[in-house]
């Protein structure tokens, strides 16, 4: 099993964007039992609060439901319990390695390293109002996070991040 964590600032558009896009990824190949995929904020602003309207649309355009989804803070346990904790920019990581502690263990990185584009940040709608680009950034990410995942099981078989786990 897999464990993915998704994190933006108020978990309402970016981190929840990208949790629903890998989910219905992950679905569409037939590969749930694998992933568990979930996403939070680094801050409390949002906490309890659904996927934004504009960002709930953009999913809805893709056929992708996110209810029942509401924004949480993540924990410094999610650090042990979650193999990746996949940001959206670097405000994102230097706050997450603050909740957690550290990153001893590689685990926090930017949604679009995995995209092939090291430092890149995912572009923040909440700014821009630009729903389709942060929308192209997710899926782009979430695709290349899904052909890492490939490759390493074609591999030795560990998990990411995880190389003690059967």
């Amino acid at each position: 099993m897999i464990r993915i964590l998704f994190v933006c600032h108020g978990n309402i558009c970016r981190s929840p964007m990208a949790e629903f896009v890998l989910k219905d990824l992950v679905k569409n190949r037939g590969l749930e039992e694998n992933y568990e995929i979930a996403s939070a904020a680094t801050s409390r602003e949002e906490i309890g609060n659904p996927v934004y309207p504009p960002a709930r649309r953009k999913l809805a355009e893709h056929g992708i439901d996110c209810q029942g989804h509401h924004a949480r803070q993540m924990t410094r346990y999610d650090y042990s319990y979650y193999d990746w904790i996949i940001c959206m920019d670097h405000a994102n990581v230097r706050n997450a390695s603050r909740i957690t502690g550290g990153d001893p263990g590689n685990k926090i990185r930017l949604l679009l390293d995995f995209a092939g584009r090291p430092g890149r940040e995912v572009a923040d709608p909440w700014y821009t109002g630009d729903f389709e680009a942060a929308w192209r950034d997710v899926l782009e990410g979430c695709l290349g996070l899904l052909r890492k995942e490939a490759n390493r099981e074609e591999g030795d078989g560990a998990p990411a991040g995880r190389s003690d786990r059967a």
